[in-house]
């Protein structure tokens, strides 16, 4: 079994936190970021080879400014102190830090002073790097020397070997600057003296024993979308204890051409859980009859679905616990740097709003993990390339793709349409090298020429973005044929459609869905 090595991450409120945490993994190292507020105990309790306090947008010479557990660097612990963090420990430890006349932000030249320890193997003197700071060291605590340095600052850089105390003014975790990989390998190899034995086979295995020791012979239940998250959730319970554990999915009417039977032949051949196929296709469509507001048609999708799952859920004797696909950005974004609940959380990423007389106890194998890393579990699980990298699908599903009030034959036209775009996209070899390729339901009525005939009939958008995690997106610049292959089967193909047109908005402004 792999030991458990961590290098815990204090986040100052740096927009590179994640990144750093990224970085590290890379290394095949496990890290794991908490609050710049936990206490000395806690941080202890974890056990970590190495701590990295992160940069963050406050200056350390303000009275209100963010300080840590003082305790830690006298750890033993190695310490490296990013931008934010090197004046912090330099604060902390008796050194000096002044406002500079001069702020570095931006790529910048450094001289490397000594190729030992965080430089070890870094032969180029002058290196570029990303600085991004208005404050600057005037005097070293005792015991540290310069190892780097820039034209506006002699400490660019800085250590105290002994103690095993570092810092850096940049930023080595972004791609501009040029040794940052290899500052983060010396760090978590050379110093912190990592094995760089956690990889997802081994995770696997700790995984697996540790939902064993919890769950013991009591059942599990899931809410299987068969997205990503819940698709790779389940196949990991499953390893760990088979028919215990039972998928309950819910077809609400508002999924994807064939999906229901796709799900369940998929996962009945493949699985031994338990799976419960749930037709609530009426149910859904009866609560959204007449609505036309996006945000009401999100809440009726989203508390019918508490309803379905909760009935089905409540039928499973001796279930003790609710099993969830809730990734690491999702438990990143649901915390603040202080520690509090943060207003970022997305409602839809799981199964919220539960009754809680249902006294179900959360299993989330995935919380740990970024979202490619959930890609690659799932391949070492053995799931297939159409699970694992499927594009993103909201949760309300085609709720947010037919404008206006759904009706039953409006889903069915998109479906069909829907269909041809993934369809053709996959023979371009292009659907998975896009964020999301699909159909828009536009309720516009146009006039158009079928054979001799005139037609009054509604509108198809294409939307097609890339993107890398969802947040920003630009829209695809398709081929031309494959663009007028897709507009020509729709029209030819899906009734009710005389028109296609194609969504050339970028995020921002417009958002990936429509509504």
């Amino acid at each position: 079994m792999m030991k458990k090595e961590t290098i815990l991450i204090l986040d100052f409120g740096s927009q590179y936190t994640q990144l750093i945490a990224r970085r590290i993994r890379e290394e095949n190292v496990f890290s794991k970021i908490v609050s710049y507020k936990t206490s000395f105990e806690e941080l202890i309790k974890e056990k970590p080879i190495g701590i990295i306090l992160s940069g963050g947008p406050s200056s350390i010479l303000r009275k209100e400014a963010p300080k840590c557990d003082s305790k830690i660097f006298d750890s033993g612990v190695p310490i490296l102190g990013i931008c934010y963090g090197l004046q912090l420990m330099v604060y902390s430890l008796g050194g000096e830090v002044v406002t500079s006349c001069s702020r570095e932000y931006g790529k910048m030249n450094v001289e490397i002073l000594n190729n030992e320890n965080i430089f070890k193997g870094i032969t180029n003197n002058c290196t570029n790097v990303w600085m991004s700071h208005g404050d600057k060291v005037q005097k070293l605590p005792k015991g540290f020397i310069s190892t780097a340095k820039t034209q506006n600052t002699p400490f660019a850089a800085i250590a105290y070997p002994d103690k095993n105390l570092y810092g850096i003014q940049f930023h080595p975790e972004v791609v501009h600057t040029t040794a940052g990989k290899s500052i983060i390998k010396n760090f978590c190899h050379n110093i912190c003296k990592a094995s760089g034995s956690w990889t997802m086979k081994s995770y696997i295995d700790v995984a697996i024993g540790e939902i064993r020791e919890l769950v013991k012979k009591d059942k599990v239940i899931l809410a299987l979308s068969g997205g990503v998250d819940s698709s790779v959730a389940a196949a990991l319970i499953d390893k760990a204890i088979g028919k215990q554990l039972t998928c309950i999915f819910v077809d609400n009417g508002l999924l994807r051409k064939n999906e229901a039977s796709r799900v369940e032949g998929l996962y009945t051949r493949n699985f031994s859980f338990n799976l419960k196929v749930i037709d609530a296709e009426e149910r859904f469509l009866k609560r959204l009859k007449g609505i036309k507001d996006p945000e009401v048609k999100r809440k009726n999708i989203g508390y019918e679905f508490i309803e379905v799952f909760n009935n089905e859920a409540t039928k499973i004797e001796n279930a003790k616990f609710l099993a969830q696909g809730t990734t690491y950005p999702d438990v990143i974004e649901s915390i603040s740097i202080d520690g509090n609940p943060s207003d970022t959380i997305k409602s839809h990423h799981n199964v919220g709003g539960l009754p809680e007389d249902m006294k179900l106890k959360l299993i989330e194998p995935l919380r740990s993990l970024f979202k490619d890393e959930v890609r690659l579990l799932g391949k070492e699980l053995g799931l297939s390339n159409e699970v694992v990298m499927r594009q993103p699908f909201p949760g309300p599903g085609l709720g947010v793709r037919v404008l206006g009030e759904i009706t039953k034959d409006n889903l069915d036209i998109l479906r069909e349409a829907d269909h041809i775009v993934v369809e053709e996209m996959k023979k371009a070899d292009l659907y998975y090298k896009t964020w999301q390729a699909f159909a828009v339901f536009i309720p516009v009525k146009t006039v158009g020429v079928m054979g001799d005939e005139r037609t009054y009939d509604n509108v198809i958008a294409i939307r097609i973005v890339e993107s890398v995690d969802g947040m920003t997106a630009n829209w695809v610049q398709l081929p031309h044929d494959l663009l007028g292959k897709i507009s020509s089967r729709i029209i030819n193909e899906v009734r009710g459609i005389n028109r296609v047109v194609y969504d050339i908005t970028s995020k921002p402004p417009g958002t990936i869905e429509w509504e």
